[in-house]
């Protein structure tokens, strides 16, 4: 039987030792989200984070755009959040509007304001192994996660299913940085069974049922990144949990494993971009 990692009573360590941090700052940090139309899912992750963010003692401002927006428009509205020295922190929530080139409007973000860690300068330092000024979050919380639980990265295979940008790009690049042998299976993988059966450490990051008992090896760490609702209505993730837990070392719930992690290092982030500026 796996031990169950506790994302949720990690990230709440984590938020509150940067509640007390920021008790005692004269100054708050400063977390401006950007949302374009009013996509449901978008809305709860907003006003998620929004909720968080207040609850630690950062100031939090969602500015609603309509969905017609142009790109023009749009990359205006952050070019003055980049300039204002009063916002330390910028979100654009995605997905975009298809009419949106998403990266024109991420590359349109400050270094040095980019939360998400998704310019092209921070996932540059990353991929060169430099610090960025924040690292994607997800990733991050990951990375945490494994940390806190004192399992080995170092020497391990590590694979990761899904290749995003968000999720499964720059967590291979962090696991090869902290010396892990690092395997990408994405749609076009043939044989992927195989490929998950030799991990150590298995990652998926995809939206769907794709993990499954005979997928991983014994004492394997499986960290689950997807999460949507299944045909029932109930919240799942990528991995048959029930059944993989009997056979792995360790193995994250969803709900509260990957998910906290997420939005507890975004205020993390958020907390750093201030004190660099």
């Amino acid at each position: 039987m796996a031990v169950i990692i506790n994302g949720k009573a990690v990230a709440e360590k984590i938020c509150t030792e940067l509640k007390q941090k920021i008790s005692t700052m004269d100054k708050k940090p400063h977390l401006t989200v950007i949302q374009v139309g009013n996509n449901t899912a978008s809305s709860i992750y907003v006003n998620l984070k929004k909720k968080k963010a207040e609850e630690l003692g950062i100031k939090s401002t969602i500015i609603n755009f309509e969905e017609k927006i142009t790109e023009e428009n749009l990359i205006k509205e952050i070019t003055k959040l980049n300039n204002d020295n009063q916002v330390h922190a910028i979100l654009v929530q995605l997905p975009l509007p298809k009419h949106i080139c998403t990266n024109s409007i991420i590359k349109a973000i400050s270094p040095l304001k980019d939360v998400d860690g998704f310019t092209v300068q921070n996932s540059g330092d990353l991929l060169n192994g430099a610090v960025p000024n924040a690292y994607p979050c997800t990733p991050k919380g990951i990375i945490r996660l494994l940390e806190e639980y004192n399992i080995e990265i170092s020497g391990k295979h590590a694979v990761v299913v899904g290749r995003s940008n968000i999720v499964g790009k720059p967590i291979a690049i962090m696991l090869l940085n902290k010396n892990a042998t690092v395997t990408v299976c994405h749609s076009k993988t043939t044989n992927l069974e195989e490929i998950t059966r030799q991990a150590d450490i298995l990652i998926s990051a995809v939206g769907k049922k794709i993990i499954f008992k005979d997928m991983v090896k014994p004492n394997a760490t499986v960290i689950d990144v997807g999460i949507f609702k299944d045909e029932n209505g109930k919240t799942t993730g990528d991995v048959d949990f029930e059944n993989v837990k009997e056979i792995v070392g360790y193995i994250t719930p969803v709900p509260k494993g990957v998910g906290p992690m997420t939005i507890a290092c975004l205020m993390e982030n958020t907390v750093e971009l201030f004190e660099h500026q």
